[in-house]
C-alpha cells in the first residue's frame, strides 16, 4: 500500500521524475534566497519581480514559441530592468522603493499579458501564468539546475556580508561589506529563482516555493543557518507531497504543491517551537490554571 502510495508513481511515470527532480532543484535554491528576503522585510518583493518578468517571456514566446531559452532570455532582462529601475526612481525621486516596484509590476504585468493576447491563445496565457510542472522538459531541468548551481555558491560567498545587512546595517557599512553591491547581486540571485520556479510554476505561483517554506521556517529555527536548512526541508517534502496529492487526487500540480506549502506554514505557524500559537498559548493557559 505504502509503495503504490509514495513510490510507484515516480516509478511508472517519467514525467513525474522529471518534475519531482525539477522541484527537488529548486526546494535547494529558492528558499535560502526567500529566508534572506524574509530576514531583510522584503517578502513581496519576490512576487513583483514574479510578474515583473512576463513582458520579457511574452516577448521571448512572440519570437521563439515556448522556447525556454528564448522566454527565461527575456524574463531575465525583464526582471533585472524592473528591478534595477524601481532603484533608480527611488535614487532620483527620494521615493520608497517599493513603491517603484509596485508602479513596474503593474505595469509590467498588463503589458506581459497584452503582449501574450497578441498572438497567444488562452492555452498559452494560462501556460505562462500558471506553469506546467508535469510537462518539464529537458530545458528547463537544466535551467533549474543550473539556477540552482549558480546560486548555492553565490549565497555563500555572500552569506557574511546579507546576513550583516539583514540585522545591522551600519556595523556592515562600517566593516567595508558593500551593502549596496551585494543587495544588487542578491536581487539579481531573486530574479533567476523566480525564472527557474516559473519554468514550473508559472509567474503567478512562482514564488509559492520560494516564500511559504522560508516564512515558515522562522517558527522551526532561531538561527539563520537553521532558518535556511528548514525552509529547504519544507520545500522538498511539499514537492514530493504535492505531485503525490496531484497523481492521486488529479489536482492541478503547480497549486498542489503550493497547497502543501501553505500546510507546512499553517502548521509551523500552530505548533512551532518558535513563537508557534501553541507554544505561546499553553504556558499562559498553565499558569492561569
Amino acid at each position: 500500500m505504502l509503495h503504490d502510495l509514495l513510490i510507484a508513481p515516480f516509478a511508472e511515470f517519467g514525467f513525474l521524475r522529471r518534475a519531482l527532480v525539477g522541484c527537488l532543484a529548486l526546494s535547494v535554491a529558492a528558499p535560502p534566497v526567500g529566508v534572506f528576503l524574509v530576514l531583510r522585510r522584503m517578502s513581496l518583493t519576490a512576487d513583483v519581480l514574479a510578474h515583473g518578468i512576463l513582458p520579457g517571456v511574452a516577448a521571448g514566446f512572440l519570437i521563439a514559441g515556448l522556447s525556454v531559452t528564448a522566454m527565461s532570455l527575456g524574463g531575465l532582462v525583464a526582471g533585472l530592468a524592473v528591478t534595477l529601475g524601481a532603484g533608480l526612481l527611488s535614487r532620483a525621486t527620494g521615493g520608497r522603493e517599493d513603491s517603484s516596484l509596485a508602479a513596474l509590476y503593474l505595469v509590467a504585468l498588463a503589458l506581459g499579458v497584452a503582449i501574450i493576447s497578441t498572438r497567444g491563445g488562452a492555452v498559452e496565457l494560462t501556460a505562462l501564468l500558471f506553469g506546467s510542472v508535469l510537462g518539464v522538459d529537458d530545458p528547463a531541468l537544466l535551467m533549474m539546475a543550473g539556477v540552482a548551481t549558480l546560486t548555492l555558491p553565490l549565497l555563500s560567498l555572500g552569506w557574511r556580508p546579507l546576513v550583516l545587512e539583514c540585522f545591522d546595517p551600519s556595523f556592515a557599512a562600517a566593516e567595508g561589506a558593500r551593502g549596496g553591491l551585494w543587495h544588487v547581486l542578491f536581487m539579481a540571485l531573486v530574479v533567476l529563482n523566480v525564472l527557474g520556479a516559473f519554468q514550473a510554476l508559472g509567474t503567478l505561483m512562482a514564488v509559492g516555493l520560494m516564500m511559504l517554506p522560508a516564512v515558515a521556517s522562522r517558527h522551526l529555527a532561531r538561527s539563520v543557518g537553521g532558518m535556511v536548512y528548514a525552509a529547504a526541508g519544507i520545500a522538498a517534502l511539499s514537492s514530493v507531497s504535492g505531485l503525490l496529492l496531484s497523481y492521486h487526487l488529479d489536482l492541478p500540480t503547480g497549486p498542489a504543491i503550493v497547497l502543501a506549502a501553505g500546510a507546512a506554514w499553517a502548521f509551523c505557524v500552530l505548533a512551532g517551537p518558535v513563537d508557534g500559537l501553541l507554544v505561546r498559548w499553553l504556558p499562559r493557559r498553565h499558569l492561569a490554571g
